[in-house]
């Protein structure tokens, strides 16, 4: 019995104590407890006012009517900017139906500075050896055999090559006197500048008088002596190569009143081409323009 009860305080009492110390440290320990924040000390979001959307969606709808201006705005440019091009005088070409050289003609609004001796050369030389003036050339040379406009220098193939180197050297002769010789002397600008606006009436006037008035290099309108004597120069030294029982008088001014007559109709032809060619044919010329050729 004495045994028993001394196992059992040895068992327990160890447990016990061990039990009592924990309980003890344990109760020292200050328990962890959630902190309690009243709702008034908590920080207030910021508030948007009535009716009013986040930044955001601010920009994105203040980006979105930009863009609605924009693009209501564009249909009105772009109206304007059609009206301004359909209004605006066409340029000249290079070429007309790009076969004829149209070196000579100068754009509407186009003021470039005065030709130099060198370039009237150039516009004289690409004038006068140009393809198409070959063509051009054999084109009057069989009419005027088929009109048989000088007998004496008969017909078929032999009677056609005298008709035709004759009416070359006419076609270049007259070329270097009237765009090179003479206005290098005179100061005169023998470039075809285009009105490309206004009435057709008064377009084809203008036209067909250049012929009788030309800018001189101060840029005030002369007499255009380059063209009136210059003709008349080429007219008076074919008389050396032509039969002379075809040279009479008549047959001298018909054939100077025809040469003046056809520049003029060249300066109408050049006048009116752009539109022709954008109206009835189609066609807008590109950025390339005879502006100082």
């Amino acid at each position: 019995m004495g045994f028993f009860l001394g196992w059992v305080a040895v068992t327990l009492f160890p447990g016990i104590a061990l039990g009592g110390l924990s309980s003890v440290a344990f109760s020292q320990v200050p328990a962890s407890q959630p902190a309690v924040v009243s709702a008034a000390e908590l920080p207030r979001a910021p508030e948007p006012a009535f009716g009013a959307a986040p930044a955001s969606q601010q920009s994105q709808s203040s980006q979105s009517s930009s863009n609605q201006k924009q693009n209501q705005a564009s249909p009105s440019q772009s109206r304007d900017s059609d009206s301004n091009d359909q209004h605006k005088p066409l340029p000249q070409p290079k070429r007309i139906l790009g076969v004829m050289p149209n070196y000579r003609a100068v754009s509407a609004g186009v003021r470039p500075p005065p030709p130099t001796p060198r370039e009237a050369f150039k516009i004289a030389t690409e004038d006068s050896f140009d393809y198409s003036a070959f063509v051009f050339v054999g084109i009057t040379s069989l009419m005027a055999e088929g009109f048989d406009d000088h007998p004496q220098l008969g017909k078929g193939v032999p009677g056609f090559w005298r008709y035709y180197w004759r009416g070359y050297l006419d076609k270049s002769d007259g070329n270097y006197w009237v765009v090179w010789a003479l206005p290098t002397v005179t100061h005169e600008d023998e470039r075809y500048y285009s009105k490309g606006e206004g009435s057709i009436l008064g377009r084809g006037v203008f036209a067909a008088t250049r012929v009788l008035i030309t800018p001189n290099y101060a840029g005030k309108n002369t007499f255009n002596a380059s063209e009136i004597l210059g003709r008349g120069i080429a007219n008076a030294i074919s008389l050396t190569y032509y039969p002379s029982r075809t040279q009479t008088v008549g047959g001298f001014t018909s054939k100077y009143a025809y040469a003046v007559g056809r520049d003029a109709l060249t300066d109408v032809f050049r006048e009116f081409w752009p539109d022709i060619n954008a109206h009835l044919l189609h066609r807008r010329h590109s950025s390339s323009v005879a502006g100082s050729s």
